[in-house]
């Protein structure tokens, strides 16, 4: 994962065509996670304190229109306390 200019880590998107799981890493410290199972295709793994450090996403091409997941773009609207 890396860090925008201004310090703060940016979200990783991966895809692995093989297996068709679309992950999205929202955290990059190294730390034990539980799997909780949100629906029959989609997976957060949970860190400490319960705060959701990854999605999973598996058929994620029947799921999602992959041509238009890279390049992301995002905009933020409001500072969130941490």
């Amino acid at each position: 994962m890396s860090s925008t200019e201004n310090g703060e880590t940016e979200v990783q998107i991966i895809y692995n065509p093989n297996s068709d799981i679309l992950y999205i890493r929202l955290d990059e410290v190294k730390q034990d996670v539980l799997n909780q199972r949100v629906s029959e295709d989609v997976v957060l793994d949970m860190g400490s304190e319960n705060r959701i450090i990854g999605i999973e996403i598996m058929d994620a091409s029947a799921r999602l229109n992959l041509k238009n997941i890279l390049p992301v773009e995002y905009q933020i609207t409001a500072n969130i306390a941490a």
